[in-house]
């Protein structure tokens, strides 16, 4: 009996340490799922955020891609007026400088024929003529421009007298507008 009370004590003893046992190892795995949880939560919110962090780059590079888009088209547009800009200059030069060949050919033919000088009012017609077709402020900045490079003193086909006009002309139409 003495054998079986301590089989008995002993069983009892190891079912109290098995019992601790199991209760600590109970508390741990809980503990441990409670950790667990946890970090799947804050996983879980992680990904979230990277989901959303994600999506607002993508849309973020969509709009970036839609406006380099819009942009080269702006630029064709703007490099097409420039061009057909360049090709209407190119006309209004070769136009000018058949009237300006013109002009001098009247001029040397009445020079020729009145042996002296050109009269005052055909060279005010020719720069009234120089101005046509300027109906703004801008275009006629620009003509007048175009018509000093031209016809300036100091470049070789220059000429005081017909800057004198064209300064007057230009001033004129400019305080009009």
């Amino acid at each position: 009996m003495d054998l079986e009370k301590i089989k008995a004590i002993s069983d009892e003893e190891q079912i109290r340490a098995a019992k601790q046992w199991l209760f600590s190892e109970y508390v741990r795995i809980s503990s441990e799922a409670s950790e667990l949880a946890q970090m799947k939560d804050k996983f879980n919110k992680e990904r979230a955020t990277y989901t959303q962090e994600m999506n607002a780059l993508n849309h973020r590079m969509v709009m970036e891609q839609k406006r380099l888009r819009e942009e080269h088209m702006f630029f064709d547009k703007k490099l097409a007026i420039l061009q057909q800009g360049f090709k209407e200059l190119e006309e209004d030069r070769r136009r000018l400088e058949q009237e300006r060949k013109q002009l001098k050919y009247a001029q040397a033919d009445q020079n020729y024929n009145s042996g002296g000088t050109v009269r005052i009012q055909d060279a005010e017609d020719f720069v009234a003529l120089l101005f046509r077709n300027i109906n703004n402020p801008l275009t006629l900045q620009k003509r007048y421009r175009d018509l000093v490079k031209i016809y300036h003193p100091d470049n070789f086909c220059g000429d005081e007298q017909l800057i004198q006009l064209i300064n007057k002309e230009f001033k004129r139409r400019k305080d009009e507008m």
